[in-house]
């Protein structure tokens, strides 16, 4: 990967600069701990570099020659999401973990998963609702009231502390700066969620499913679309990449190697840092 980020970084003296990286070589390794090494015959254990993080959400903190990429995970827990944590956890790198409230509670392995990942300090808990809208969006989406309702739901099952959110089958945002609607028809429910207190998160690239719901194409393909989407600003905000695949799509060897290899690419190029989404740029202003 041997593009060049043009025209977003700003001109710096060099004394400010020797002051950022020293502030920054101080906080770098806020997001790392320290996890056993997994043995897995997929997830194999062997030397990686640990993942450079800014736990600062100050913008301004980050090197100005790095973008910022926010690792989200939705549907969870389900089918895929211990090969998640092995891969996290391998690559020692946080993200967050979009959860279906009802799926914490649908069987013995998925609330041993749930606890899995309440446990462990890279992850990040946030809602996508209840019920997932019982995968009928446009129903769903109709009513408004009941939209925040399943929120609100999911909220109290899982005791989440803060309200970031994700719409199940929209990708919308709801924060003071950015305000978008994929599907027009969602727009009362999204503003009704903003209304209620909901930071809605949507994302910037999907990693998408194949028919077998598997990762399509491969990490390569990927970490060009994330290039290119910084070259050509195309984040929601500028520096800033929200990332999103599924838990269920990490069932097969493949899959789970892609995105093994997809995080290590990006940590060895040395052009990123990571980020959960709680530290994403004003998320955390009182919304209007």
């Amino acid at each position: 990967m041997k593009k060049i980020f043009a025209g977003k970084s700003k001109n710096m003296t060099f004394l400010g600069m020797v002051a950022l990286m020293s502030a920054t070589s101080a906080l770098l390794n806020s997001c790392n701990f320290k996890n056993e090494v997994n043995n897995d015959p997929v997830v194999s254990s062997q030397e990686h570099p640990s993942a450079e993080i800014v736990p600062d959400n100050n913008e301004e903190e980050v090197d100005p020659d790095k973008r910022v990429i926010y690792l989200t995970f939705d549907d969870g827990p389900n089918q895929g999401t211990e090969n998640l944590l092995k891969i996290l956890d391998k690559r020692n790198v946080c993200a967050t973990a979009f959860l279906v409230g009802k799926h914490a509670y649908g069987s013995k392995r998925q609330k041993d998963d749930f606890q899995l990942l309440k446990q462990n300090p890279l992850i990040e808990l946030a809602n996508h609702s209840f019920t997932h809208a019982h995968n009928k969006y446009t129903d769903f989406y109709k009513n408004a009231d009941a939209v925040v309702h399943d929120f609100d739901i999911a909220k109290d099952s899982l005791k989440l502390t803060d309200k970031i959110a994700r719409t199940p089958g929209r990708n919308i945002w709801r924060l003071n700066n950015i305000n978008v609607t994929d599907i027009k028809s969602s727009t009362a429910a999204a503003d009704g969620l903003k209304k209620a207190g909901y930071k809605v998160i949507g994302w910037d690239l999907e990693w998408r499913p194949s028919q077998k719901m598997t990762l399509k194409g491969s990490h390569e393909a990927m970490i060009k679309k994330v290039d290119s989407i910084f070259l050509n600003d195309l984040e929601k905000t500028s520096r800033h990449l929200v990332f999103l695949t599924h838990d269920q799509y990490l069932r097969d060897a493949d899959s789970i190697n892609e995105l093994d290899m997809f995080i290590e690419k990006l940590q060895k190029s040395n052009k990123f840092v990571f980020r959960k989404i709680s530290q994403y740029p004003k998320i955390n202003e009182v919304l209007n």
